[in-house]
């Protein structure tokens, strides 16, 4: 069986050109598992679902890797959970290094498969961690620029709102 592994981070991100990747691919629509959710962690309703679904020799097609996960430990874990212990074969398609259905048996393919997966769940766990430190700088600019630049009324001669005017 083939199935597709979609993820987005928030309710409000558009899953629209994974699941037109992973359809290209031959996925059937019926076997499309969609998340919402952050990947922080693997705790997420569809990917749950999938793993108790596919069997020894199903294929699972992923967009890019870091829509598995962002969490470098927990990809490699789940990579080994899905490919050693279920036996399903994993499809990266902006990856094609990461396409288990081609290593079987070769040893130096599954060394690259794991080092470029290693390299690549840093990356991923690396950029969550960027996006984390950006969204907190951003957030601590528009507070400290709101305390300065909050709403200033005068009426009836008295000051209202924000920050006295600087003299």
């Amino acid at each position: 069986m083939v199935y597709g592994y979609v993820r987005v981070s928030t309710k409000d991100q558009n899953a629209a050109r994974q699941i037109s990747a992973l359809m290209n691919e031959g996925v059937d629509e019926k076997n499309l598992f969609v998340d919402r959710k952050s990947g922080k962690d693997f705790q997420r309703k569809r990917y749950q679902s999938l793993l108790r679904k596919i069997k020894p020799g199903d294929v699972i097609f992923i967009k890019e890797l870091d829509r598995l996960g962002r969490n470098y430990t927990e990809i490699i874990e789940n990579w080994r959970l899905i490919t050693v212990e279920k036996q399903t074969d994993i499809v990266v398609l902006d990856m094609p290094l990461l396409d288990t259905r081609k290593c079987g048996n070769d040893l130096t393919g599954r060394f690259i498969d794991d080092l470029v997966l290693q390299i690549l769940s840093y990356v991923a766990e690396t950029e969550r961690r960027n996006i984390r430190q950006r969204q907190a700088e951003g957030i601590a600019a528009a507070k400290a620029r709101r305390s300065f630049r909050e709403p200033r009324y005068f009426i009836a001669g008295k000051f209202f709102g924000g920050c006295r005017p600087v003299v």
